[in-house]
């Protein structure tokens, strides 16, 4: 280490006379204006040049700054509301309120439920965005009643629209079917070549809310079914067990033993009580067995 640290008188002097000019570069650099040396005409030019840097500058700031794009406040995550500038307090009770499976239909209710400042809803309401059937709902008269109309009386079989021949703009009438919901009903009602069985096919078609179902329920039915073979449920098979929607094979088996611990099933409600068998679809399946 001594090798790196002894030097000679003349190292010595060289190495100071170098910082002595180091210090004398930074005074000159810090307190004399060399502006004035410019060739006016050049000033000029860089001034320009300057001014064009800074609104390049401002220009790359305002890009990079977090863009937000139109979006339903009734999904707002943990990260989206903090980007948004909402608080952790605010974000959760937006989150409570959802799970209640309730909804915030306006930038008003939005601000009620979230406690949220005038001067940030004004900021982020104009990129709210909700569904068409909120934001234009249809009027509540029109050519025939549903559950929103005046007339709330039940309709008959005889009045009620058959569903297995009704159109996208019939079914549009009723309140909360779009045209997406109307494209979807059809779409499930011609996956078979006779259309529904029963009514309770509605629920299979993503995105119809159980109020939806009703209010069409109120205005439609199924009067032509769809033709299908029943099986006894306390004598088929395995393999005619599974050409019944959502059973598989494993389903079938599982189904076969419970039946033969039971002697037998009493009741189609039964099925809920067989292992791994799809509760959420026993109403669609229950169409396809009897006892």
């Amino acid at each position: 280490m001594k090798s790196h640290f002894q030097f000679s008188n003349k190292q010595r002097n060289g190495i100071f006379l170098l910082l002595l000019i180091i210090v004398v570069a930074q005074c000159l650099y810090s307190f004399v204006d060399f502006s004035q040396y410019i060739d006016p005409e050049n000033k000029d030019e860089l001034d320009s040049f300057r001014n064009e840097l800074d609104s390049l500058r401002l220009v790359e700031l305002e890009n990079s700054k977090p863009k937000i794009y139109p979006f339903n406040p009734n999904y707002i995550t943990d990260y989206k509301g903090y980007t948004l500038g909402m608080s952790n307090e605010e974000i959760d009770r937006l989150h409570q309120f959802r799970d209640g499976n309730q909804w915030v239909n306006s930038a008003k209710d939005f601000q009620q439920v979230t406690k949220v400042s005038d001067s940030l809803l004004a900021e982020i309401s104009p990129y709210f965005k909700f569904p068409e059937w909120v934001t234009n709902p249809k009027p509540k008269t029109n050519s025939y009643n549903n559950s929103y109309s005046d007339n709330n009386s039940p309709k008959t079989f005889a009045q009620k629209i058959d569903l297995n021949k009704a159109t996208a703009n019939q079914l549009q009438k009723v309140y909360g079917v779009g045209e997406k919901l109307s494209e979807r009903i059809l779409k499930e009602r011609n996956k078979f070549k006779d259309g529904f069985i029963s009514d309770v096919q509605l629920s299979e078609v993503y995105g119809l809310s159980p109020e939806v179902i009703e209010r069409i329920k109120n205005d439609f039915t199924v009067k032509t079914p769809r033709a299908i073979q029943k099986f006894n449920l306390n004598i088929a098979t395995r393999d005619e067990l599974v050409t019944i929607q959502y059973i598989d094979y494993e389903v079938a088996n599982n189904i076969i033993e419970e039946r033969t611990l039971r002697d037998g099933f009493k009741s189609l409600e039964e099925l809920t009580k067989v292992e791994d068998f799809p509760v959420k679809k026993i109403e669609i399946i229950k169409l396809y067995l009897h006892l």
